[in-house]
């Protein structure tokens, strides 16, 4: 992780709209360099309702946070709550042409390639996909296949989706804000991320995690 990097993670939620900006420093610390937060006049239950009002919302956080760490922000990284959120389990494997060659970075790439061609709800559409363990010729509970022979791969997967009409709405407020969206990731997803160590992610309950977002009205937002 790059010590000097930006990172700017703008959550848009029911009640307010919150921008933190944050670095890593040279021990692998996040150092937060400020904040803002406005009233959310235009979203309710993550889905944007009004436009205009959401816009508004989104430059008067990112005002405040400009002010507060004392440099401009240029762009965001999303965080999408709301009940239009989805997730599911998936299974898909490949067989490799050459099995006296290594596993690499192509073959789990082919592996994703192959997830993002699935058949999704109509108006869906997919925003994470979590490998949980790898399965090489059978063998299973595989974190990291990666210099390991095989031939034939496989994968179980966590997919996230949202509908693609809150995406679309939501990223036009972003960029009509004057923002570049650098990505987008569900709330519940980097709230894991954030408070769990490794161990804890590897629980049953973690692989819950997004799948209970939509049914969960978190306080606060």
């Amino acid at each position: 992780m790059n010590p000097n990097r930006i990172a700017v993670g703008l959550d848009i939620g029911t009640t307010k709209i919150a921008a933190l900006v944050g670095r890593y420093d040279a021990h692998r610390k996040l150092e937060i360099l400020g904040y803002g937060t406005a009233p959310s006049l235009g979203v309710q239950r993550g889905v944007v309702v009004n436009i205009t009002q959401t816009i508004e919302s989104i430059q008067q956080a990112i005002a405040a946070a400009q002010v507060d760490c004392g440099m401009d922000i240029s762009g965001v990284v999303v965080g999408i709550a709301g009940q239009h959120i989805r997730s599911l389990q998936h299974s898909d494997y490949i067989t490799r042409a050459d099995s006296e060659e290594v596993i690499g970075d192509r073959d789990l790439e082919r592996l994703t390639e192959n997830v993002h061609k699935l058949s999704m709800m109509p108006g869906e559409e997919i925003i994470h996909v979590i490998p949980q363990e790898y399965k090489v010729d059978g063998q299973g509970d595989i974190k990291e296949p990666r210099g390991m022979y095989g031939e034939r791969l496989g994968v179980d997967i966590h997919l996230v989706t949202a509908a693609s009409g809150a995406m679309r709405n939501l990223s036009m407020c972003v960029k009509r804000a004057h923002l570049d969206l650098a990505d987008r990731v569900a709330a519940p997803y980097a709230g894991g991320l954030s408070a769990l160590v490794a161990d804890e992610r590897n629980l049953a309950e973690w692989r819950a995690i997004v799948a209970f977002a939509q049914e969960i009205d978190v306080p606060g937002r």
